[in-house]
């Protein structure tokens, strides 16, 4: 089986000149957790995952701890906002790298290149580097479960 029987067509991406607040909006609208970003002509040019965005107003001490099981709350943390020169900057300011795969790629590569990136989506583009799909953690691990058994078994 390979990610173009398991990818998501509808893929919701931006553009590197788009704003942090406008990214925002889309994370919030769409209930995603990866944005690809892509050039005028649909080329994969970076990703933007929602943890970009939640670690610009996350204290620093927050990146320091290892061990969260002594605080019961974290208080006004949780309910802090950027101010507005960090919403308004743009995209290509704090976008990951491009992390991709060709349609024809098999699930197994695609599994280890999200566990190797620590990425949730995976972008799949065409020889062009055409944004054409997306596949997530869930959408790879369930197809290549789907193959352990035959169809016809029941489960339950």
């Amino acid at each position: 089986m390979i990610i173009r029987d398991c990818m998501k067509r509808e893929v919701f991406s931006i553009q590197q000149a788009a704003t942090i607040q406008q990214a925002a909006n889309m994370f919030v609208q769409h209930h995603i957790g990866t944005l690809p970003v892509v050039d005028e002509k649909n080329h994969l040019v970076g990703l933007l995952q929602l943890r970009d965005l939640l670690t610009l107003v996350m204290p620093d001490f927050i990146h320091l701890m290892e061990n969260f099981d002594f605080i019961d709350d974290f208080g006004a943390v949780e309910t802090k906002t950027p101010s507005p020169e960090v919403v308004s900057r743009q995209i290509g300011e704090v976008m990951g790298r491009a992390v991709s795969v060709e349609a024809n790629c098999g699930l197994l590569r695609a599994f280890a290149l999200l566990n190797h990136h620590r990425i949730s989506d995976l972008p799949v583009v065409d020889r062009e580097n055409v944004l054409i799909g997306i596949a997530s953690r869930v959408d790879i691990g369930t197809a290549l479960l789907a193959n352990w058994y035959p169809k016809t078994e029941g489960y339950g």
